[in-house]
Parts: structure tokens; sequence; C-alpha cells
């Protein structure tokens, strides 16, 4: 016999843990996380094409030699220049670089030199920057008209003071040089903070001014890399300097860099490439769609 209220032996703890029992959800599925694109790529390109970076480096530098990393400019003259030849060509920008130096002369400064692998141009002659502060403070339609041989003086000349307006408020004056100390990425992201720096104007000053570890991809160096298949077809630049980053070692880069440029000025033209000089013709899948 049961005691009142306490129902039939087991039937009150079956009422309490239905509840329980009902409210019990399965535990949802945990998303899987997409795959890295830049990681996929390089696995694919281990896996169905063993060694090409290897074998273009080989081919390159049997070709063009291995270039020895020499610093030519410091880090605020080399990102002005650079600004400066953004769709013009490099001696055009050399002739603007010049007009900056001689309208708005440096004093007490180191003389620098501007030669080496990797330029478009014929190399400044010795002298010093120009002096940042009054090319920052001039009135914008005199230094427009100064740099007017690069080409694009009215979109560059504001370009310019702002670059160098954001660097002095940022540092206390217009130095770069302690970009040299930080972390590759770090210094690229500092650089590309400033309005109208990507990541090609930002790793051309590393890596020409530091040495740091990184490709800057230009058009020859997009344009052969995809013609041989190093980066996607479909890559965009930006992507591109990743995909580099990924699938080359730190003192890779700047060979790497100066040979694919090189490459694309001499032999792989935009038109009528010279498939019978090429260096790494066997391994380049714009020569042969099924090359290896």
């Amino acid at each position: 016999m049961t005691r009142p209220g306490t129902g039939a032996p087991g039937l009150t703890a079956a009422v309490r843990r239905t509840p329980a029992a009902t409210s019990r959800r399965p535990p949802a599925r945990r998303k899987r996380a997409k795959p890295d694109p830049v990681k996929a790529w390089v696995r694919r390109l281990a896996r169905y094409r063993p060694n090409l970076q290897q074998d273009v480096r080989a081919g390159l530098s049997s070709f063009y030699g291995t270039p020895t990393w020499e610093r030519r400019l410091d880090p605020t003259s080399e990102l002005i220049l650079t600004i400066l030849t953004q769709n013009s060509a490099d001696i055009n920008a050399e002739k603007a670089f010049e007009a900056l130096r001689r309208a708005y002369p440096g004093t007490g400064l180191v003389v620098e030199h501007h030669l080496g692998a990797g330029w478009g141009g014929e190399g400044l002659p010795p002298g010093a920057a120009p002096d940042w502060a009054a090319v920052e403070f001039a009135p914008i339609d005199e230094l427009t008209d100064v740099i007017r041989p690069g080409g694009l003086a009215n979109q560059k000349a504001p370009r310019l003071q702002s670059a160098l307006r954001t660097i002095r408020e940022a540092r206390g004056d217009y130095s770069l040089e302690f970009l040299g100390e930080l972390p590759a990425t770090d210094a690229r992201a500092w650089l590309t903070q400033i309005d109208g720096i990507g990541k090609k104007t930002a790793s051309i000053v590393l890596l020409f001014c530091f040495g740091l570890p990184l490709m800057p991809v230009d058009r020859h160096v997009e344009r052969v890399a995809k013609r041989i298949g190093l980066i996607p077809p479909k890559a965009t630049a930006d992507d591109a300097h990743e995909l580099f980053l990924a699938m080359l070692e730190p003192d890779e880069m700047y060979e790497a860099h100066v040979n694919l440029i090189q490459h694309g000025r001499r032999i792989c033209h935009a038109r009528n490439p010279e498939h019978e000089r090429c260096p790494v013709a066997a391994r380049c899948r714009f020569v042969n769609p099924k090359a290896p």
C-alpha cells in the first residue's frame, strides 16, 4: 500500500525525470572552419607540381644570376620615389625625384646612391634626400609643377604631402628607420595605414631598404607568376603577396623578386614573349598547358 500523495512506486521518479529528459537537445554541430586558401594552394602545388618554386628560381638564376641585396635609399626617400612611380615609368619618376632634390634641397644629409637590380630606370645620381618638411608644407600648386615631369602630378602632389604629414604626426619627424626593427608583416601593416600605400609599395620600401622578407608583386611579377602557374590565374595582387610569403623562404624573397621582374621585362613580355629564350619554359603553363 502506498503512502498518500506518493503515487505508485517509481512513478514519482519517472515524472521528475521526464521534464529534464524532454528538454535535452543534441549538441549543436560545430561548423568546420573554412580552409585557408593560401595554405591550400601551397599544398596543391606541392602535390601536383612538386619542386616548381625551386625549379623556377634555379632557372631564372642560371640566366640572370643571383642578385646581392644592397641598400639603396633611406626608407622615406624610397617611399616617395615609389609613389612617384605609381602608374608612371620609372625613368620619369627619377626625373620627378631629382626635381624635388633641386627645389627642396636637404642640408647636412648623407649622400645616397640609387642603383642596383630590380629597378626599371637608369638610377638616380648620388645626392641627399630632399628637405621633407619643405615638401610637405610647399604650396600645392608649386609642388605640382615641381614633380610634373613624373606624370600624374595633380594626383601625386597631394598624395606625397599626405604621406609625409601622416609620418610626421605619427612619429614626430619624417624618418622611417624604425620600421627595420619590426617584424616584416608588422612593418608592412604600419606603412599600409598611409592613404595610397598598398602592399606593393610597402613591400618595395621594406625589401630594398632593410632586406625584410617580403615579396613586392608588380605587374611583371604577377604576369610571369600567373603564366608559369606559381599563383592561381584569378588571384588578386593582394592575394599574390600572401601566396609568395607562404611559398618562399625568407632568404629567397629578394632573389625571386628581382629575377621575376627582370624576366618580365626582358623575355616574358606582355605581348610576344620570347619562349625560345625562356629558361623556365619546360615548366611554364603558358608555353604548355600540361607542363609538369
